[in-house]
């Protein structure tokens, strides 16, 4: 996570800033040093130079695999703005990979709970939001497209369950998921107070409090199955901390004093001050 929310406009990781923010956030040379040669090893990144003068290029698959996250977060802000509002479908996705193909099909399991699947039983995955491209995507790298079957229904029942808001409580873990908000909203208003406050932030420390926000708001998302405003508790702790982090990366954006700042700066305000925009629109 630290690596990735480094990544420049360019794709590069400038090791010397690495190093910095690493060290503020408690982590030790050896760690960075190790988590870079097992990023490199597995193909992720290139490496060019040495010690903090080095230089981090990201492959294009990380850069491809960075794409869908911004896709979901985009996603969440616009559920917030009430610019996505749920059609009613249920979007489900059936597979049966043989026992030989054991990998492929875990992944693939994998990949389904990862872009908010929910299991109704073995095989049989249930999604609120239109989640086909990324499924078949998934499926053709795979190798298990041939496997996997797509349907939709406005007419889900399990057992003798059939509303909607019923269905997601007992489908998804929704307390498990606003703890995790909980904490995302104490630790972005803690670094809003930072960042409006008066006293003067350096660039690692700028660095710093992206990393912490970026690192608290994956942990956040990872298990979020994003499921529409209309599915949800309300208020619902998730919108809640994302408006909050909303106001750290404008806060952030406006003090940064540009060079080559992190892609996050810019893909995070880009996609918070849209969604406001077409709020207010």
């Amino acid at each position: 996570m630290l690596v990735h929310a480094l990544v420049r406009e360019d794709g590069t990781v400038a090791a010397d800033e690495l190093y910095t923010v690493a060290a503020t956030l408690g982590m030790s040379d050896q760690q960075v040093r190790l988590c870079v040669k097992r990023l490199v090893a597995e193909g992720r990144f290139t490496h060019e130079g040495r010690g903090r003068r080095a230089t981090l290029h990201a492959t294009e698959e990380t850069t491809r695999a960075l794409a869908p996250r911004a896709d979901f977060v985009r996603h969440a802000f616009r559920q917030d703005a009430g610019l996505a509002p749920w059609d009613g479908v249920w979007h489900l996705a059936a597979f049966a990979v043989p026992e030989s193909a054991r990998a492929a099909r875990d992944a693939l399991r994998e990949t389904l709970v990862h872009l908010g699947g929910a299991p109704l039983q073995g095989g049989l995955y249930v999604c609120a939001n239109a989640w086909e491209p990324y499924v078949e995507e998934a499926a053709h790298r795979l190798g298990a497209h041939d496997a996997l079957t797509l349907l939709t229904t406005a007419d889900l029942r399990r057992g003798d369950t059939r509303d909607p808001a019923a269905l997601a409580r007992s489908l998804w873990p929704l307390e498990e998921v606003a703890d995790r908000y909980h904490r995302l909203d104490g630790v972005a208003r803690a670094r809003l107070d930072q960042l409006t406050g008066t006293a003067e932030l350096t660039p690692p420390a700028l660095l710093t409090i992206a990393v912490e926000l970026a690192a608290e708001l994956t942990r956040a998302m990872e298990p979020d199955p994003l499921l529409p405003p209309e599915l949800l508790p309300r208020p619902w702790s998730g919108a809640r901390a994302r408006e909050v982090v909303a106001r750290c990366w404008a806060a952030l954006y406006r003090r940064d004093h540009g060079g080559a700042r992190p892609a996050l700066f810019r893909l995070y305000a880009d996609i918070t001050r849209e969604a406001a925009a077409r709020a207010t629109g």
